[in-house]
């Protein structure tokens, strides 16, 4: 912990340090930068290394290369049942996310009405609230009104939790479409709905599916809400934390985070090739992130 701090705060004082730093000095900047996200993210690197380490103590040295941990892995049946649960939370998450995300990014950005700013504020209040607050608000609030936990909870959640993302996106991918797009296309006879449908939805559609997949991998991620909400229903994410009490499964719980780290990086990958297509299509500036 006290190391922990110790890093963060060194990493704090260069930072500021470099801040100051005239533009010309591209290259010290650039190192800079490499070596903070090798620090940021060694940890993640480690993860595949002793994935495959043939030893079940997780240290340094190596002793051999072996894949019996992702088979161990798959062999537990109780991974089996996580895993499932988890996928019908965050494609339901994901869904319903995106599908309230393009109302709330179409009403932003095309319509003007009373309380629009305190509304967006509201809904993309999750994403600067502390996790651990919201999950134990939305219990009190559940509990006290009778609502089982179960993995319907989990989803309203998790709905909660990636509708501020949903919402960046979409808004972004509203933005960038030209508007007289729509006026001339309403101007030859079509209805509302239909300039909706057959003009709006296909132009927007990679940043749709860019949303669809960011708040997919949030949701398969998410553990705080899922722990909370969840009364004990076994979920990935609360599966994983479990294992770790017992030495003998940190290999395969190894194996299985490496697996979760490359698909969440294969499914943000291809989010930002949506979210960067969608924006060149509508011919706007393709540059940056998400948010």
């Amino acid at each position: 912990m006290t190391l922990a701090l110790v890093i963060l705060v060194i990493a704090a004082v260069v930072t500021a340090v470099f801040w100051f730093i005239p533009k010309k000095n591209g290259p010290i900047l650039t190192m800079y930068s490499g070596l903070y996200l090798l620090v940021l993210y060694a940890p993640i690197l480690i993860l595949p290394i002793f994935a495959f380490n043939d030893n079940k103590v997780v240290t340094f040295p190596l002793k051999g290369f072996t894949t019996q941990w992702f088979a161990e892995m798959w062999a537990d049946p109780n991974l089996r049942i996580a895993l499932g649960n988890s996928l019908i939370i965050a494609l339901s998450t994901a869904t319903l996310a995106t599908i309230l995300g393009i109302f709330a990014a179409r009403a932003s950005v095309r319509y003007g009405f009373p309380g629009k700013g305190a509304a967006l504020g509201l809904i993309m209040l999750p994403l600067v609230l502390p996790e651990m607050i919201v999950a134990m608000a939305l219990l009190v609030v559940l509990l006290s009104i009778g609502v089982p936990l179960s993995i319907f909870t989990i989803i309203m959640g998790h709905v909660l939790i990636c509708m501020p993302f949903a919402v960046a996106i979409l808004t972004s991918a509203f933005q960038s479409l030209d508007r007289s797009l729509e006026e001339a296309a309403l101007d030859l006879g079509e209805t509302q709905i239909s300039t909706f449908r057959l003009i709006t939805l296909p132009l927007v559609m990679p940043g749709i599916l860019a949303s669809f997949l960011i708040t997919f991998t949030i949701s398969i991620d998410e553990f705080i809400i899922s722990n909370f909400l969840g009364s004990g229903k076994p979920v990935l994410s609360v599966y994983i934390f479990g294992q770790f009490r017992f030495p003998a499964k940190v290999p395969s719980m190894l194996a299985l985070g490496t697996l979760l780290v490359a698909f969440s990086i294969c499914l943000l990958a291809i989010a930002e090739y949506f979210r960067r297509r969608g924006i060149a299509k509508a011919g706007g500036n393709a540059s940056g992130g998400f948010l």
